[in-house]
């Protein structure tokens, strides 16, 4: 058991779901609540004043919403672990707040075993996704997220392998049935397409993405 408990801030502009939220916490024997407040500019500057364990931080508020407040937050309380909160399913908003440095994402229908669950997972460090946001969040994954192999051709990707296996500009040309020239050509275009800038960046790259051991 814990000597200390896992310190609280609520933030959220419903004062009806910002009291129920505190009612759970405070019966919890792990957990203290140290403020509630309204909007995102109240949940920076109490973050920073007291460095809480965890911000539960609506998304949408008035005067900051919880996407800008949690990128400002985590400048100002850096060991503070933020759990958005949001009636949206919305993948956008799941999105973004993850991105400003949420750790979890909890809709706010969720159960209360769910919430302390959330709550509990965050404080450790876990990341925690509401089952339903789940499925949305990894689609919205799979379009926005592009791996950098995809925009190489299949026979830039060929190249790119030879020349991962240190073969030369003559041995590619010979395997391939290509002119020198076009394998320079090649090569040019792979490390441009991959933001890549020597031949041992070209090796780990392949590396990293399986095209060699």
């Amino acid at each position: 058991m814990p000597t200390q408990p896992t310190t609280v801030l609520l933030a959220d502009d419903h004062a009806v779901v910002r009291r129920g939220f505190s009612l759970i916490l405070a019966a919890q024997w792990d957990m203290k609540v140290l403020a509630e407040v309204s909007n995102g500019r109240e949940a920076v500057e109490r973050a920073e004043a007291l460095q809480p364990d965890v911000v539960v931080m609506d998304v949408t508020m008035p005067e900051l919403n919880g996407i800008e407040a949690t990128r400002r937050l985590i400048k100002v309380s850096p060991r503070s672990r933020v759990l958005a909160l949001s009636m949206h399913k919305d993948s956008v908003y799941v999105r973004e707040i993850l991105r400003a440095g949420a750790k979890g994402y909890l809709l706010k229908d969720s159960s209360e075993v769910e919430f302390l669950k959330a709550v509990r997972a965050v404080a450790v460090g876990q990341g925690y996704l509401s089952s339903e946001v789940a499925d949305a969040v990894l689609d919205d994954y799979r379009r926005h997220v592009t791996n950098p192999i995809d925009l190489l051709s299949s026979r830039e990707r060929e190249v790119l392998q030879l020349i991962a296996e240190s073969r030369t500009n003559k041995d590619i040309a010979n395997a391939l049935h290509l002119s020198v020239y076009t394998v320079e050509a090649h090569r040019g275009r792979i490390m441009e397409k991959l933001n890549l800038h020597s031949i041992g960046e070209l090796v780990r790259f392949a590396v990293r993405h399986g095209l060699v051991d």
